[in-house]
This record gives structure tokens, C-alpha cells and sequence, in this order.
């Protein structure tokens, strides 16, 4: 802060400088023109200045100025420079008053002008100095008058005349110098307490941008047009729209949605914490937190909008797979109690059946009989393998874990794939080698080879099946985990994804897919994709369905634990 202050103060003296070497220049034109009048009205015979020591010091004038010029702003000591500047001009102004009638020169007003910029050059001890030795040059240039050393005639008076005029200008310089030395130095302190204020404004608006950069929640403020003023970066990162083009636009088109979400939340506009949905980049579906302030400035008037959100997707997620495990834990707790209880009646029903469909005749009556029965025998066996799987789903078998390879899973999927011989689908597989997961390989393979019949069930005119598996990265190594837990770089999760060009899956049925006996189906059960969802969640994993890329309408994502020895 000082050497800021110091900066400041060297600055202000080099621009004082070349205030003082223009005020030169035009003092001097303005002496060399009352010279002229003076000896044009004085005539030819009688001139009012001593020809030729007024126009050299006029011409002097000049050449201080074009040689001084070069250094302002080059040396290192500005106000040493300043004071040869105030010295050179006290001499030359001397200069002009003794060849220009001593007392009696039109130019002794000069030393009061030199007595005011060295004052705000040297404020305090400074400009008294420097008054002082501008009276004493005044008095050396009225004793040599009094002497007669420029010839008879030239500012002779008597003494007492002589002292008053040196008397009443000393008191106009100390008084010039004075009051510019007393105001430099009030500018001086009032320039400080500015610098220093500008110094706390800069701090604090350095820490409220930061502040706002920092934050990780997306924020931006708009005017009473609702025209957006500010847009941080988490709000870049959430909405993928740059600074440039966000500001100026009105928040509706950032965040669609947002005027009528406010409408609903209150007749008077003002929106608590709520949420919404959100097209985010690449198409992806976002859930944002958000809430609106009303912006005041210092007076408490209302000057914008304030709207804090949040990408809250996860947690949306970490929500419905909430619902999800209460639901599934109601359907065990019922599963067991009456699973045995419906299958016992069942099979007592199946056994009566077919004893009487053995004693039953085949011709006559006898036959629709018959038909009848069979009917009967294929729904209470179809009933019972609901029950099966519902049994499989609320309690399922032991899971067998171990190091297994992706690559043998899939080829097994692959193999079931070719022995169906699926006309008009094509299937693609893109498997990184090396890659190991910790799972049970047959529950695996069965999750798999339910993700892809349910793709090729949603492709009914043919299409393409697209299995993957790949490295994936998590949270920590997005961000940039430390390299000393994992030198080579290895990855800590397996994503394994089945991509089909079917009809696609909306938001609404996507919410829902994994949901026990939740189906779009004419005949499922609303079983298989539930039995899936619980198998990864057994396994430490993750599940989710979303828009596929470009050719693909519909994507699931699988993420798994990924084996010690994967890539390597």
C-alpha cells in the first residue's frame, strides 16, 4: 500500500511537471509579446526592457523547456528534478523583472505564479523554502537596481520604497506558497484515504467474485426486466451456455420453466426452493434446485432477481432408489408370507386337473371337457411361474462372487444370441480386454442377456444391438485423484452398456422401468427388469437408462467394481 501510495504521489509530480514546462512555454510567449508592446510603445529611443538581456532570458525560457522536457518521466527522483525545474524558474523570472525595470517590472506577479506550484510540489517545509529563496532573489534583483549595475535610471528608489516592495511581495509568496503547500498536502491526505478506499472496494470485490466462482451452486441476477446481469460458473457448467451468451438474455430462455414454475408457487411471484426439470448438454435430463430472491440495492429498493440452483440429479436418483428399496422391502415381507400359501393351493389345483383330465373321455361331451381342463393346467402353470420369479425377485439366491472376466460373459450372452437366430437383428460387441468384475458370473450373464431381449423386443421391424464395455472413472479420478494410491492410473469401475434403435423409452416409463411389476408389455410380469436392478444393487453397482447417442434411441448403463487386476 505504501509504495502504491508512494507510485501515486512520483506520478502526480511528473504530471505537474509538464503542467509547469507548458505553463513555461506560454509565460514565456506571453513575456516575449508584453516585451514587444512595452518597447513599441516606449519608442525607438526609450525602451522599457534592457535590450539585450530580456529577450535572451525570453529565449532561455525556451531552451529550459526543450532541454528539461526529455527527462520527465525517466528519472528516478522526480522531485529532485522538480526542484532544479522551480530553482531554473525562479532564476529566469528574477531575470526578466531586473531587465524589465526592477521594482517597477510587470513581471514580479511571476514570483507568486513559482510560489503556488512549488508549494503543491513541496507541500510544507518545502514550499516555505522555496518562497524563501524566491524573496531573496527578488531582493538581490532590487539591491542590484539600487546599486545601478544595469546603468543609471533602472529601478533606483529610495530604500524605504525599495523594502516595502520587497516586503509586500515576500508576504504574497510565503502566502502563495503557504496556501498551495496547505492544499497539496490536503490533496495529498484526501488522495491517500482515496487509494485506500479503492484498495478496500478492490479486496472486496476480489472476494465477492470469488465467492461467487467458488460457489457450487450455479447463480446469476437479473435487472427489473428480468435481463440476466451476472452468470458464475457453476451456472456455465450446469446450463453449458458461456458468460457472453447468457448475459443479456432474458433468465426464461436460460431456464425454461422458471416463470411458470414461479406462477404456480404463489399468486405473487416470489419461488421458495423448488425443482424442475432441465434439458442439459448433449440431451441429458437434469433435475435443478432452485429459488429466486428478490435483489436490493443499498436503500433496500428492488433492483432484479436472484436465482440460486443446483444440479440435483443424484440426488433425485438416490430418492427414487429410496422408494424403490421401501417398496421392495414391502414386497418381500408379503412375498413371504403368502408365496407358499398361493402355491400350495396351486398345486393342489394342478394335481385334481389332470386327474380328472386322465379320466376324462376323449369323444363327445367329454371332449370340451377336456379342452376346458388343458386351459386350466397351462394357466395354473403359467401362475406358477410368476410365482417362480416373483419368488426369485423377493428372495433371491446366494450370490457367488468372484474375479470374473467381461470378455467370457459376453461370449456366452453372444452364444445364447446366435442359437436363438434372430431374424433382422444385427448384434455389435466392442469389449476392452483385460477387464475383471466382482460379481456372480451366472447372475451376470442373466442380467445381461435380460437387458439385451429386452432390447431386441423393443426393436419389433429388426435393427442393431449394441453391447460395450469399457474403464470407467470415478468421482475422484474425475477430479484428480492422488497418484501415489494409484501410480499406473488404473481404473476403479467396469461400465458395461446395451444400446438398441428401438422405439426409445420416455422420461415417464423410464422413471419407473425398474419398478417390481411395473411392464409396458401385453404379457409381462413387470419382473425381469426389477430382478436386474436388484442383482447390481447385490453387487455394488449402479443402473441407469438414458437417451442413446446418435443411432441409438435407447442406452443402459451398467457400472461395477472393477477387478484388481483389470488393464493390466
Amino acid at each position: 500500500m505504501i509504495s502504491r501510495v508512494r507510485e501515486h504521489r512520483q506520478g502526480q509530480v511528473e504530471r505537474l511537471l509538464l503542467v509547469l514546462m507548458g505553463a513555461r512555454l506560454a509565460l514565456a510567449l506571453a513575456s516575449l509579446g508584453i516585451g514587444l508592446i512595452l518597447d513599441f510603445i516606449s519608442g525607438a529611443e526609450n525602451h522599457a526592457t534592457s535590450w539585450p538581456g530580456f529577450y535572451v532570458t525570453v529565449a532561455l525560457c525556451f531552451v529550459a523547456t526543450l532541454v528539461y522536457r526529455p527527462f520527465v518521466g525517466a528519472i528516478r527522483r522526480p522531485h529532485r528534478f522538480g526542484a532544479i525545474n522551480v530553482a531554473t524558474d525562479l532564476a529566469l523570472v528574477s531575470a526578466l523583472v531586473l531587465f524589465s525595470g526592477g521594482k517597477d517590472s510587470v513581471f514580479t506577479f511571476l514570483y507568486v505564479a513559482v510560489g503556488l506550484y512549488s508549494g503543491v510540489l513541496f507541500p510544507g517545509l518545502g514550499a516555505l523554502l522555496c518562497s524563501a529563496v524566491g524573496s531573496a532573489t527578488y531582493g538581490l534583483v532590487l539591491a542590484i537596481g539600487a546599486f545601478g549595475w544595469l546603468g543609471p535610471g533602472v529601478g533606483s528608489a529610495p530604500p524605504s520604497v525599495l523594502l516595502t516592495s520587497w516586503l509586500v511581495l515576500s508576504s504574497g509568496l510565503f502566502a502563495a506558497g503557504g496556501l498551495a503547500g496547505f492544499l497539496a498536502r490536503e490533496l495529498v491526505r484526501a488522495g491517500r484515504a482515496l487509494d485506500e478506499r479503492t484498495e478496500d472496494l478492490l479486496q472486496l470485490r476480489t472476494l465477492h467474485q470469488h465467492t461467487v466462482e467458488s460457489l457450487k451452486s450455479g447463480l446469476l441476477t437479473t435487472d427489473l426486466t428480468g435481463h440476466v446481469t451476472s452468470f458464475n460458473q457453476e451456472a456455465q457448467r450446469i446450463t453449458g451456455l458461456s458468460r457472453s451468451q447468457a448475459l443479456g438474455r432474458v433468465v426464461d430462455e436460460i431456464l425454461p420453466g422458471l416463470e411458470a414454475l414461479r406462477c404456480v408457487q404463489s399468486e405473487g411471484g416470489a419461488l421458495s426452493r423448488s425443482r424442475m426439470r432441465f434439458a442439459g448438454q448433449e440431451g441429458r435430463e437434469l433435475h435443478l434446485g432452485l429459488a429466486t430472491y428478490v435483489l436490493r440495492d443499498g436503500g433496500g429498493e428492488a433492483r432484479g432477481e436472484v436465482v440460486i440452483f443446483q444440479d440435483v440429479t443424484d440426488v433425485v436418483a438416490m430418492e427414487q432408489e429410496l422408494r424403490r428399496s421401501e417398496r421392495l422391502a414391502a414386497v418381500g415381507e408379503l412375498s413371504a408370507s403368502i408365496a407358499h400359501e398361493v402355491r400350495n393351493p396351486l398345486a393342489a389345483i394342478s394335481g385334481s386337473i389332470q386327474m380328472m383330465h386322465a379320466q376324462t373321455p376323449a369323444v363327445g361331451a367329454g371332449a370340451e371337457s377336456k379342452r376346458l381342463m388343458e386351459i386350466v393346467v397351462r394357466e395354473v402353470d403359467r401362475l406358477d411361474g410368476l410365482i417362480s420369479d416373483f419368488l426369485q425377485f423377493a428372495r433371491p439366491g446366494e450370490t457367488r462372487r468372484e474375479w470374473v472376466l467381461v470378455t467370457e460373459v459376453f461370449d456366452g450372452v453372444l452364444d445364447m444370441l446366435e442359437a436363438s437366430a434372430l431374424e433382422g437383428i444385427e448384434v455389435e460387441c466392442d469389449v476392452a480386454d483385460g477387464l475383471e468384475v466382482d460379481a456372480d458370473p451366472a447372475q451376470l450373464r442373466q442380467v445381461l442377456w435380460n437387458l439385451v431381449n429386452n432390447a431386441i423386443q423393443a426393436m419389433p421391424d429388426g435393427g442393431c444391438v449394441r453391447i460395450e464395455a469399457r474403464p470407467g472413472r470415478d468421482e475422484a479420478q474425475e477430479e484428480g485423484e492422488d497418484r501415489r494410491s494409484n501410480p499406473q492410473g488404473k481404473p476403479h469401475s467396469v461400465e458395461i452398456c446395451v444400446l438398441d434403435q428401438g422405439v426409445g423409452v420416455p422420461p415417464e416409463v423410464a422413471e419407473h422401468m425398474f419398478d417390481p411389476f411395473y411392464t409396458t408389455k401385453p404379457r409381462g410380469t413387470g419382473l425381469g427388469l426389477a430382478t436386474v436392478h436388484r442383482v447390481i444393487q447385490e453387487h455394488r453397482g449402479v443402473i441407469r437408462v438414458t437417451q442413446g447417442p446418435s443411432g441409438f434411441a435407447t442406452k443402459v448403463e451398467i457400472r461395477l467394481p472393477c477387478g484388481e487386476g483389470a488393464l493390466a
